[in-house]
């Protein structure tokens, strides 16, 4: 009897083992997605896309010790300056993914931006040319349509809000021309801040993203399109982002129907706190976003915004990090009426801000824009802009972006030269940036003297 009731303990100990290895290993089962069926059912919903642009070599120049005495510099520098260049076509590849049925696909902007030609090619290998819709240089989105006779298949697009660290994501695109790569990961990150601009909000993953696969989806375990991959970190391995395509979402209408996206405004400059800085603010932990200026007349000077105020709520909702607040304010109509709480010198305030609209050509710092011709945005150099951005120059203005594509970009300028003088006058501010462009027609080539870390640099556009 006793021998039956130890073997039958046994028995119930064995199987109750088995039990629990099952029940241990079915989750892993049930989370990992079929790939197989998921790559079959979406290939035919991304689509692989080049472009074709015309280039016009930019004369580039260093300024370095000559032999020559001036006359001779001038001359070699006017004589190389004035030589033929021949266009260039310049041929480009990118992905995409249908949205709907009657042709609209959604790519990076950075894939399609100066094209004269754009090629769309679908999993079945027909290929149509496309026309662009609308663009957003600030999220890097396109909207481009294809003209097909027939209903396409048409990716699902998800809730990037739902989405966790960890879960399973696929990516399909064109990475070095390799048509309908499929590659896999898990999310690494949400709401990564890698610094391409002020609505930075990117989804890290580790599924492989390579040169190519710029404006294809990555999708989620359900096939749905969660993000669109754009970014990748040079010489990082399995290091990829994707913008969430809630984001995507926000905009699509407005590309849709006007070609370009409208944003809130806000007049400000920010910057985040460090535990310094919200020590001597008084502040408890490091939420908030620090005031650093306040442009004269915007939104946030006509309602009593200044320098030092550190806001913590916009609208109802918290910043908990100066990152969340362009993006915040972005979305809001124009003309909407807006409560900001603020801390301002250790006491609670409040305001209420008419939102602005963000100019095209300018940006959440506004920033002044001159010199549409080549790309450039700049800003007037202060001494306080100086010492922030810790520049040794105090004169001058700062480029503070360069257009993907334009002339500037292709003739070697960069964000954070300083520009001292064009055609060998002086520039001290934004007006005489402006006047002394408008100098000069087409065929012309401008000189620019520039301050590059320690160095002067000169560079000369031809004018288009």
């Amino acid at each position: 009897m006793k021998l039956f009731s130890l073997r039958f303990f046994k028995e119930i100990v064995f199987a109750a083992c088995l039990a629990v290895l099952a029940v241990g290993e079915s989750p892993a089962k049930v989370l990992t997605p079929d790939f197989v069926d998921l790559a079959e059912k979406l290939k035919p919903t991304v689509v692989n896309i080049s472009t074709t642009k015309t280039l016009t070599p930019q004369f580039r120049m260093r300024r370095q010790p000559s032999p020559f005495p001036d006359p001779f510099q001038d001359f070699f520098e006017h004589f190389f300056e004035e030589m033929p260049r021949r266009p260039q076509r310049e041929r480009s590849l990118g992905s995409g993914f249908i949205i709907s049925k009657q042709g609209f696909i959604i790519t990076n902007n950075h894939v399609i931006a100066g094209a004269d030609e754009i090629k769309v090619r679908l999993s079945d290998g027909r290929e149509f040319k496309a026309q662009v819709k609308g663009s957003d240089e600030k999220l890097d989105l396109a909207l481009i349509k294809i003209d097909a006779k027939e209903n396409l298949p048409v990716a699902e697009l998800g809730d990037s809000a739902q989405i966790k660290v960890g879960e399973w994501v696929m990516a399909i695109g064109n990475p070095f021309g390799l048509a309908q790569t499929v590659t896999a990961g898990i999310v690494s990150a949400t709401g990564r801040v890698i610094g391409s601009g002020p609505y930075d909000d990117f989804i890290q993953t580790d599924a492989s993203i390579n040169p190519g696969n710029s404006g294809g989806p990555l999708f989620n375990a359900e096939g749905k399109v969660i993000g669109i991959n754009t970014a990748i970190v040079a010489g990082g391995q399995g290091i990829g982002f994707a913008i969430p395509v809630n984001m995507a979402k926000d905009v699509l209408p407005q590309l849709e129907e006007k070609g370009k996206v409208t944003r809130g405004w806000l007049g400000v400059t920010m910057q985040p706190m460090s535990p310094e800085l919200a020590k001597s603010f008084g502040l408890e932990g490091e939420k908030g976003a620090l005031v650093t200026d306040v442009v004269k007349d915007g939104p946030a000077a006509q309602a009593g915004l200044r320098s030092g105020d550190i806001i913590l709520e916009f609208d109802g909702k918290k910043i908990n990090e100066m990152s969340e607040l362009p993006r915040l304010v972005a979305a809001e109509p124009i003309g909407k009426a807006v409560r900001i709480k603020v801390l301002r010198e250790g006491k609670p305030r409040e305001f209420t801000v008419s939102v602005g609209r963000l100019a095209e050509s300018g940006d959440e710092n506004s920033q002044k824009t001159a010199g549409d011709t080549f790309g450039l945005t700049v800003r007037e150099l202060t001494k306080e802009l100086a010492a922030r951005l810790g520049l040794k120059e105090s004169r001058g203005v700062v480029v503070t972006g360069v257009k993907q594509g334009s002339i500037a970009e292709l003739g070697g300028f960069q964000s954070g030269d300083i520009i001292l003088e064009i055609g060998g006058k002086a520039v001290a501010t934004v007006l005489d940036y402006e006047k002394l462009i408008k100098e000069y027609g087409k065929g012309d080539v401008v000189r620019f003297l520039l301050r590059r870390g320690d160095s002067n640099y000169y560079l000369a556009l031809r004018v288009e």
